[in-house]
C-alpha cells in the first residue's frame, strides 16, 4: 500500500470526523456519542474493540506476525467553555466545546488506524489504540486501573497533542521532563470570629492568610533551585459576608506545579509555611491535596524514535525542534510513568486562519494542515517502534 497516497484520499474524511467531533462535543466522563462514532468507525476496519473506563475505547490491531506491542492514545474530552468561533461546524451543545484540540485527536488517531489496519499483513507485533476519556480530570488512571496495558502487555506508548503555541508544519519532543505535575489544594485556615472595631480580641483568618499568600512565594524564589521550574498559585478565596465582621474561616484554593523530579518536596515546603505562620498568630489549618496530573517526562529512546519520525515527515530536521515544555498538566504521564513513552507536541497555529488562540480559548480553533501531520506521527511512530519500514 502506498501511504501518503492513501492518506491523501482519505484527507476529506479526516476533517469530517474533526469536524463531526467538534460540532457535538462530551464532558469528561459523558462522552457516550463519540464513543460509539469511534467503535462504529473502527469496527468497519476490522479492528477489536471494547468499551473501557466508562466512556472510553481500547482497540487492538494484531499483525500477522510475533512482535512487540505498541500503544498509541487519544483523548476524547471537551470543555465547559461557550464557543465564540463563529465556525460553520460550531458545536451545539450549549456551554461545552472542544476547546483544547481533542476533536482533532480522535480524528487523526482514528484515520492512522485505518491506514495501520490495511498493513496487517506486513506488521510485526500488536497495536493498541486507546480512546481515553476525561483527560481534564484523569480519566487515564481509570484505563490502567481496567488494565488497558494488560492483554496483551504493552511495551511502550505513545502521544500528542495539536497544540496552537507552534506554528502548523512543526513538531516539538523533548527527552525528559515535559509537562509539568500539578496538585491542587485546598486550605481552610480557622481563627475567632468577632468585631472589626475589637480585633485585638479574635483572630483574623483574612489577616494569617494574606501571610501564607506572600510566604510561600518564597518557595520558588528562595528554597530551591531557579532552573527548576515551580509555580504556586492561589486561585480562590472565600471568608466574610460583610464589612464589620471578622470571619471565623478563609478557604484558599489553588494549584502547585513543578517540572522537575522530587517535586513533592514542594507540597511538604508549602505546608510547612502554612504550619509556620498558623502557629505565629494562634490560628488552625487543614490542608488537603489532590492530584490533578503526575509530571510527564518522556523516555530519551522513545524521543528520538519520534524524533527520526517527525523529521522525516517534514523532511526538514529543523522543523523539528526540542524546546517546548509547559506548566500545563497532562494525564498521559499516568501511561509514561508505567512504560517507557514519548509524547509529542504539533504544531497547529496559522495566523492568517486565526487559529493562534491559546488552548481553553472560547475562540480556539485549529488548523486542519496539522491533522495529516499528526495521522503521518502516530502511523510513522508505531511502524518503527514495531521496526516495520513502509
Amino acid at each position: 500500500m502506498n501511504l501518503k497516497k492513501h492518506l491523501e484520499e482519505l484527507v476529506p474524511e479526516l476533517i469530517c470526523l474533526r469536524r463531526d467531533f467538534h460540532q457535538y462535543p462530551e464532558l469528561g466522563f459523558k462522552e457516550f456519542q463519540t464513543q460509539e462514532k469511534i467503535i462504529a468507525y473502527l469496527n468497519n476496519t476490522g479492528i477489536e474493540t471494547r468499551k473501557i473506563a466508562k466512556t472510553g475505547v481500547k482497540a487492538i490491531l494484531s499483525g500477522e506476525k510475533q512482535g512487540r506491542t505498541i500503544l498509541l492514545r487519544s483523548d476524547m474530552d471537551a470543555l465547559p467553555v461557550q464557543e465564540e468561533t463563529g465556525l460553520k461546524f460550531q458545536s451545539l451543545h450549549k456551554g461545552v466545546m472542544h476547546a483544547c484540540g481533542h476533536d482533532g485527536h480522535m480524528a487523526m488517531l482514528l484515520v492512522a488506524a485505518k491506514l495501520l489496519a490495511n498493513l496487517k499483513e506486513s506488521i510485526a507485533g500488536k497495536i493498541i489504540f486507546a480512546f481515553q476519556p476525561n483527560e481534564e480530570d484523569a480519566g487515564a488512571y481509570k484505563m490502567i486501573e481496567e488494565d488497558i496495558l494488560k492483554n496483551p502487555d504493552v511495551d511502550s506508548a505513545f502521544g500528542c497533542h495539536l497544540w496552537s503555541q507552534l506554528k502548523t508544519g512543526t513538531i516539538d519532543i523533548c527527552d525528559g521532563p515535559v509537562m509539568a505535575a500539578s496538585h491542587y489544594f485546598t486550605l481552610n485556615i480557622t481563627g475567632r470570629g468577632g468585631h472589626a472595631g475589637f480585633a485585638h480580641e479574635s483572630i483574623d483568618p483574612i489577616f494569617v492568610s494574606s501571610h501564607i499568600i506572600q510566604a510561600v512565594q518564597a518557595i520558588q524564589t528562595r528554597q530551591i533551585n531557579a532552573l527548576h521550574p515551580v509555580v504556586v498559585m492561589f486561585t480562590s478565596i472565600h471568608g466574610g459576608t460583610n464589612t464589620t465582621t471578622i470571619p471565623g474561616k478563609v478557604i484558599l484554593q489553588g494549584s502547585i506545579r513543578f517540572l522537575v523530579d522530587k517535586g513533592c518536596d514542594v507540597l511538604k515546603q508549602f505546608e510547612r509555611t502554612v504550619k509556620n505562620i498558623c502557629h505565629l498568630h494562634n490560628a488552625n489549618y487543614d490542608l488537603e491535596f489532590k492530584i490533578g496530573n503526575h509530571m510527564l517526562s518522556n523516555d530519551p529512546s522513545m524521543a528520538r524514535l519520534v524524533r527520526r519520525a517527525a523529521s522525516d515527515i517534514l523532511k526538514d530536521k529543523q522543523k523539528v525542534t526540542s524546546d517546548f515544555r509547559t506548566m500545563a498538566g497532562e494525564d498521559f504521564s499516568e501511561f509514561a510513568n508505567r512504560v517507557p513513552s514519548a509524547y509529542a507536541f504539533v504544531g497547529a497555529r496559522n495566523n492568517s486562519k486565526q487559529t493562534s488562540y491559546p488552548h481553553h480559548h472560547p475562540k480556539f480553533d485549529i488548523d486542519e494542515d496539522a491533522l495529516v501531520l499528526g495521522t503521518k506521527l502516530y502511523v510513522k511512530t508505531a511502524l518503527a517502534f514495531l521496526k516495520e519500514v513502509i
